[in-house]
């Protein structure tokens, strides 16, 4: 499908004789992301017929080799998809733009933002993301396994109970519990922050050996026991979920993801609150998808018009709906009504959580934080292959880790 074009030559964006500017816009996504994205440029483009955007997408592996090439070359697209484990890497490199100015002008608004998400895109004082969308982790379940199980997960559960719950379904279902949260970094991340740590410090990480010999010990024995997935299952199920191929009757992950496993999956699935440690702390925050632009646009002002008119206006949210979650603005977020059960329930989850309290600051993501989300998820995997065993494999993720950071 020829959805994507790319500008040739140096620097980023152009104009023309008559006035008429193009920027060059990229994300990542699959083909029915792009269809709606091109939806909504047709409608900025209607509004602003003086900006030309043009288009470039690829599945998120294949966007960040491309960006990276983009970016070492100097020439990065004007303004792209991007997410808070990127936003110190390519600061760092001299990469992003501040926003802040083109806020000052009068052609970006930070007001209107859903509570969490207010200064979602800002890091050490510069404005280098703004949000398009929210979701937060959750556990997604099975949920005529769990009632079968006669578990009803409830906000304040303990992760005692969590285990309790995991043992209960394998027991009674013949299935397993979980697919394998130990791999699950995000997930990893509340867990620490329930204990006074986090995953990551804006210098580098917040836990260490000890820590995450517990924690993936912990997923092995699981694994050993039956109440967690056999990764060698899972890994063969993919690119499959293990909840829908049947492996396991849960699995952490991002809330607006629940589409996929009714698309997936034969059976009815629904969210659950994260497990805690106190019966109250869960250490969620509201995460994001943001727009970014590049430092080296040409065209700041059009840029910034852009990624305004993406966050704020209603049309967009009628057509993107809550494929980059929920709309991050409360005009976005009330002009789109979902009608379908999992998106409502998506909504009333995150709901539920600014309505508890539990939201807090996100963990900040120092550069090279990617590179050690890639060594937590493949070592985990091998971990749970039992082609590397614990000691060993927490030993070459702080080792990894440290040069990925430079600490």
């Amino acid at each position: 499908m020829a959805l994507g074009f790319t500008v040739a030559g140096c620097g980023s964006g152009s104009g023309s004789g008559d006035g008429v500017v193009t920027i060059r816009y990229s994300w990542w996504g699959a083909d029915d992301r792009a269809k709606k994205i091109n939806e909504t440029i047709k409608l900025f483009e209607k509004k602003y017929p003086k900006i030309k955007i043009k288009t470039d997408f690829q599945p998120y592996p294949d966007f960040w080799k491309k960006f990276n090439t983009q970016a070492s070359g100097g020439n990065p697209p004007d303004v792209f998809q991007n997410a808070i484990g990127f936003l110190r890497k390519y600061d760092a490199k001299n990469v992003l733009l501040d926003l802040s100015e083109q806020v000052k002008a009068g052609n970006l608004r930070t007001e209107g933002f859903r509570a969490g998400l207010e200064k979602f895109g800002e890091v050490d004082g510069k404005l280098l993301g703004i949000p398009v969308g929210s979701n937060s982790m959750a556990l997604v379940i099975d949920k005529p396994v769990y009632t079968k199980a006669g578990i009803k997960p409830e906000q304040g559960w303990t992760w005692d109970d969590f285990d309790a719950a995991l043992k209960a379904i394998h027991d009674k279902t013949g299935r397993a519990g979980d697919s394998g949260m130990y791999g699950v970094m995000y997930l990893y991340d509340l867990y620490l922050r329930q204990n006074g740590k986090a995953f990551f410090t804006e210098k580098g990480l917040g836990f260490d050996e000890a820590d995450l010999e517990q924690w993936w010990g912990k997923g092995l024995k699981g694994s050993e026991e039956g109440v967690v997935a056999s990764t060698k299952k899972v890994v063969q199920a993919k690119p499959k979920s293990a909840v829908t191929a049947e492996l396991a009757a849960g699995e952490f992950t991002w809330d607006n993801f629940t589409n996929r496993y009714s698309a997936e999956g034969k059976s009815e699935y629904g969210l659950a609150p994260i497990p805690t440690t106190d019966g109250k702390k869960t250490g969620q925050y509201l995460g994001s998808l943001m727009l970014s632009a590049s430092k080296r646009t040409k065209h700041p002002k059009e840029v910034a018009q852009f990624i305004d008119f993406m966050v704020h206006d209603p049309e967009v949210a009628k057509i993107m709906g809550y494929d980059r979650g929920v709309p991050a603005t409360t005009a976005q977020y009330e002009a789109f009504v979902p009608s379908d059960p999992v998106a409502k329930e998506i909504a009333a989850y995150e709901e539920s959580l600014v309505a508890s309290g539990v939201l807090e600051p996100i963990t900040p993501h120092p550069a090279g934080a990617d590179v050690c989300e890639m060594a937590f998820m493949r070592l985990a995997e091998e971990v749970g292959l039992k082609t590397r065993d614990v000691d060993d494999a927490v030993k070459q993720f702080f080792t990894e880790s440290k040069t990925a950071l430079g600490s």
